[in-house]
């Protein structure tokens, strides 16, 4: 049964005049963090620099495939990030690469773009960091087995059964949550955001679970670190 847990990020306040998420009021009903099922990787211009598009989900790998699109162009200075997540492992995997072997790269969630879950520990990566006004940073902490079945069948069969699959999913939420956090501090993050933002942060039910940061709070926690 495999299990994944953890605390994972996202946005900056929506778009003035963009419709908000109803159970989620800080963050937009429709997040611009584009359905590519493999994140792409495509150099482009922008004005008088080069930059690395990085759309899409985050897959096992990711970390390679970047170090490999930085080597082969070395005029690229910006990696903007859009992304729904994916694979929390290998998005922590991609940061930790960025910050040491790329620690001169500026990451930037451009207007309108959204970067969540797993996309925030490869956006942490960058040294120099950007959050444009109305980029989208979301805080999300979640709990998630890929099989729902196995826990209603659990809890048909009876209580040692089921203890015995809430032991297993506390252990492997308490490690993850352990080691992302471990990540978010060394990369930098204020750990006023783990406690005044993801830990008020349900991780299910029917309220908030979402919790979309505004530029200011983006810069006061660290997330985001260069003003322009």
């Amino acid at each position: 049964m495999a299990i994944a847990t953890g605390a994972a990020l996202l946005c900056a306040s929506a778009a003035p005049g963009a419709q908000s998420d109803s159970a989620n009021p800080t963050c937009p009903a429709s997040p611009n963090w584009a359905a590519n099922q493999v994140m792409s990787l495509t150099p482009v211009d922008r004005g008088n620099q080069r930059v690395l598009l990085a759309e899409g989900v985050i897959t096992p790998g990711l970390a390679d495939r970047l170090r490999d699109a930085l080597a082969e162009d070395d005029q690229i200075s910006e990696i903007w990030f859009r992304s729904p997540g994916g694979d929390a492992y290998a998005g922590n995997e991609a940061g930790r690469m960025l910050r040491s072997e790329f620690p001169g790269i500026i990451t930037r969630i451009p207007s309108g773009w959204a970067c969540f879950s797993a996309c925030n520990f490869a956006f942490m990566g960058g040294q120099l960091r950007i959050v444009e006004p109305q980029g989208q940073f979301m805080v999300h902490m979640f709990t998630h087995t890929g099989n729902r079945d196995i826990i209603r069948q659990e809890v048909e069969a009876g209580t040692d059964s089921t203890l015995e699959l809430i032991g297993e999913i506390e252990q492997s939420s308490a490690q993850l949550a352990t080691e992302d956090n471990d990540f978010l501090i060394r990369m930098g993050v204020s750990r006023r955001l783990l406690s005044e933002v993801m830990y008020a942060t349900q991780a299910v039910g029917d309220g908030e679970t979402r919790r979309c940061l505004t530029q200011d709070e983006a810069y006061s926690y660290n997330v985001a670190n260069v003003r322009e």
